[in-house]
């Protein structure tokens, strides 16, 4: 069997979930079920749990001095144990893909660092505030430092930033639960699953009947980012119909800038018109790109605005598989097919993104297995403890595929992807169509047609 980026990714995720549910779940699993049994669930924490967790700790606010994001814990010798086990798990993936260790690790210190820089850029309590995250500065300082310093080649074996990313959506996928979804039921459903691909069908034919756009791949690509769940939906749409790097870079970049504006402007809104939390977390949820954009966005509401927000987008997330699938086989028999010549099946296949299946396997997995676990336990060893450590792992994952990106970036090359400002335009004209669509459907599900639901919410 041959080794793709896509085999690694599943393989380097479901090896960090493994690893994490043994630790996390089947270890403490027999004692704390016991005290289950009394009406409460009371985990002690270990030693090795306890440094797992302080590996992907949030780092503290500040506000003039970045120093500070480093008090009151040990930050130091977690971010060391973290940098030496992606140096682990990520440089046996390189080499498995062919690029010697030394040559990946030599070069990934530096992306680990940059990242770093991004996480304290994103803890400074004005940029929080305003919504500029790790994502945003990840590939801005990536952009800035290759196009100022230039990239050395010693540098280059270490920006895998698909092999990043494509672990960091499996583990995501764990987090797509099933339970959840049913919590909201039909309403979340029709928000999610009904408006999505009418967004993305109806942008991708604006972008080419209206704007006019020479690349197709571009255009769907922001079309995807834009309608389904952002930088996901742009990955897993990118690797389908195998869209350059610069022009994933501009969807996610237009996604970035966005994604900010709206996690502040949106819920003001809703706030200054007096429109109900559950309405407005619908709204949130089924349009602003990033998850935790969603959910900080919700919080500015309350509790239920952000349940609501942050189950819609999930929800929303499954349709990533769904929209790869569907991009793959338009892209093989109709773009890119050669006239008179028949296409099989088998390069539907090829082209689809096999990644997208280990998201899919480790939402059925946990899903089923909260299923069988007594509630008030799952909640603490799995959304607690378990997830409480992937969504970091996930997190720094993301980071570094955004520095690779900005890193492997000539900012030339990016600008001409927007010429004549057709990206911005489709960004723009998309969006409104999508937050017009999401409020009046969200509307008609949860206050008309099943208000029953919306009461019990």
């Amino acid at each position: 069997m041959k080794w793709t980026e896509d085999l690694v990714a599943i393989a380097t995720g479901v090896f960090i979930l493994g690893f994490a549910l043994v630790v996390f779940v089947m270890a403490p699993y027999a004692s704390a079920s016991e005290q289950v049994t009394t009406g409460s669930v009371n985990i002690e924490q270990t030693t090795l749990t306890s440094h797992l967790h302080l590996m992907v700790a949030k780092f503290q606010k500040w506000t003039q001095n970045p120093l500070d994001t480093f008090e009151g814990k040990n930050y130091a010798w977690g971010l060391l144990s973290l940098l030496l086990a992606f140096g682990v798990l990520l440089g046996a993936g390189a080499a498995v893909l062919g690029t010697p260790v030394k040559k990946f690790l030599k070069g990934f210190v530096i992306v680990f660092l940059v990242g770093l820089v991004a996480y304290v850029l994103q803890s400074q309590v004005s940029f929080k505030s305003i919504g500029l995250g790790y994502a945003l500065w990840a590939i801005v300082l990536g952009i800035f430092i290759s196009n100022t310093f230039g990239l050395p080649e010693w540098l280059k074996p270490a920006l895998r930033h698909e092999l990043f990313i494509k672990t960091g959506l499996v583990l995501l996928g764990a987090e797509v639960l099933f339970g959840k979804i049913m919590a909201i039921g039909l309403p979340g459903i029709f928000v999610a699953w009904v408006v999505t691909p009418i967004v993305l069908v109806s942008t991708f034919w604006f972008g080419q009947r209206i704007l006019k756009m020479s690349s197709k791949s571009l255009n769907i690509t922001i079309s995807a980012d834009m309608s389904v769940c952002g930088v996901s939906a742009a990955i897993a749409t990118a690797a389908a119909c195998n869209a350059k790097k610069e022009e994933l870079t501009t969807a996610i970049g237009l996604s970035m800038v966005f994604t900010s504006v709206m996690m502040v402007a949106l819920p003001a809104f809703i706030q200054a018109v007096g429109m109900p939390e559950v309405l407005g977390g619908a709204w949130l949820g089924g349009t602003i790109d990033a998850t935790g954009a969603v959910v900080a966005a919700g919080a500015f509401l309350g509790d239920t605005a952000m349940n609501v927000a942050a189950t819609i987008k999930m929800i929303q997330n499954i349709l990533i598989g769904v929209i790869a699938f569907a991009v793959a086989m338009y892209w093989t028999t109709k773009v890119d097919r050669v006239q008179g010549k028949k296409v099989p099946a088998s390069e539907i296949w090829n082209r689809f993104p096999k990644f997208i299946l280990g998201f899919i396997g480790a939402s059925i997995f946990f899903s089923l297995l909260q299923g069988t676990m007594n509630p008030e336990l799952s909640e603490v060893l799995i959304e607690k403890q378990l997830f409480g450590f992937t969504k970091g792992i996930r997190g720094w994952l993301f980071c570094l595929a955004f520095v690779s990106i900005g890193l492997s970036t000539n900012f030339k090359e990016l600008r001409g992807q927007f010429s004549g400002g057709k990206p911005l335009i489709l960004y723009v004209c998309g969006q409104l169509l999508n937050l017009g669509l999401t409020l009046l459907m969200a509307w008609l599900v949860f206050y008309k047609i099943f208000p029953e639901i919306t009461a019990t919410i």
